[in-house]
């Protein structure tokens, strides 16, 4: 066997959606095995539960290095909590492959076993908000972000678009993870008069913020980033969620794809799980795929030196989903940092522009 480890929030704030991304990446997993694995060698797959905790992320770590023994973590969720585990997992030789994080140190600094997938919240927040400042005219751009290094990764992003177009943001707001509370917040942003707001928040956050400002009668632009790219917003948040902007990576899945071979992939996962795929499935699906793309190139003799020279030398070309093409090479450890503007419109995710490239 191969074994790879993931860690997840199975417990806590975040748990919707790490559930569909552990069903994603058992999916591709099953469809690997199902045909013989790798070199002949079948995946296993561990899952550990950090409850979005990054202490919990570090015990998680440590079991998966120490008593099972994985090869390579993947798709470890969570700014936070990825940092915290991610120097266990390197010191112990074990690859860090693409987390289901945008922050830059997944990548950066270089280190021969960590590799990201994930647009940075920085690249996908300039580009987005570049282009959305440019097409509404907005002149009051203010952000709320999570006082941690996820929402500081976003607010940066933010300030570099403003400074590309010769602005700086009206007013700037924080809140401690787990807040619930967002009354304070949206009452300083309104009084400042944002017309736009830069979310360096999640799904409850996203939801809280946005449903006070709706009840306080006030509309300005708010954008996200893939952070909050789920449709649990819109479920949970009903139609107040209509109009809301994030910088996405993929399209949404919908069972009524104009893709034949998503909507064939979604039914697919559908019977499997009993429920329908959401974009962290996708996410999932992509992870296990690249990383057994390396594990492949890399040759029956596989090693943490082998994996680095197979991922190193991998080009992924766009996929089924309107994925971003994927390549890695010896100082190119992140597949892509472009990103698409996406927006909620009647209760679903539309992408409104392909990759934009005007950085």
């Amino acid at each position: 066997e191969i074994v790879i480890g993931t860690a997840q929030d199975l417990s806590g704030p975040i748990v919707a959606l790490s559930k569909p991304a552990v069903n994603g990446m058992r999916m591709r997993v099953d469809e690997i095995n199902e045909v013989g694995g790798i070199h002949g060698r079948k995946l296993k797959l561990v899952v550990e539960d950090h409850g979005y905790d990054p202490k919990k992320a570090v015990l998680a770590a440590q079991k998966m290095i120490q008593k099972d023994k994985i090869f390579a973590a993947l798709g470890s969720i969570g700014t936070p909590t990825a940092m915290a585990a991610m120097p266990l997992y390197l010191e112990k030789n074990v690859a860090h492959l693409f987390p289901l994080s945008g922050a830059r140190q997944m990548y950066d600094p270089l280190h021969k076993l960590k590799y990201s997938l994930a647009a940075p919240y920085f690249d996908q927040m300039r580009a987005a908000l570049k282009r959305l400042v440019k097409e509404k005219g907005l002149k009051n751009v203010c952000t709320l972000y999570q006082d941690d290094d996820f929402g500081a990764e976003v607010k940066d992003g933010g300030e570099a678009a403003l400074k590309d177009l010769g602005m700086k943001y009206t007013e700037v707001t924080t809140y401690k993870r787990g807040s619930t509370d967002f009354s304070s917040q949206v009452q300083k942003m309104r009084g400042a008069g944002c017309d736009a707001v830069v979310m360096g928040t999640i799904i409850r956050e996203t939801i809280g913020t946005i449903a006070t400002a709706r009840k306080l009668g006030w509309h300005p632009e708010f954008i996200g980033t893939t952070a909050s790219y789920f449709d649990i917003i819109h479920k949970l948040g009903g139609p107040a969620m209509n109009g809301f902007y994030s910088g996405c990576t993929i399209n949404y899945p919908y069972a009524d794809d104009p893709s034949k071979n998503v909507r064939d992939w979604f039914q697919r996962y559908k019977e499997k799980y009993k429920e329908d795929p959401t974009v962290l499935s996708v996410y999932g699906y992509q992870i296990v795929t690249l990383a057994a793309a390396g594990m492949e190139k890399a040759g029956p003799s596989l090693n943490p030196a082998t994996l680095a020279k197979g991922i190193d030398g991998l080009t992924f070309p766009r996929d089924m989903f309107g994925g971003d093409e994927q390549s890695f090479r010896p100082n190119k450890h992140l597949g892509s940092n472009r990103a698409k503007l996406c927006q909620i419109v009647d209760g679903r995710w539309r992408s409104l522009t392909d990759f934009i490239t005007d950085l």
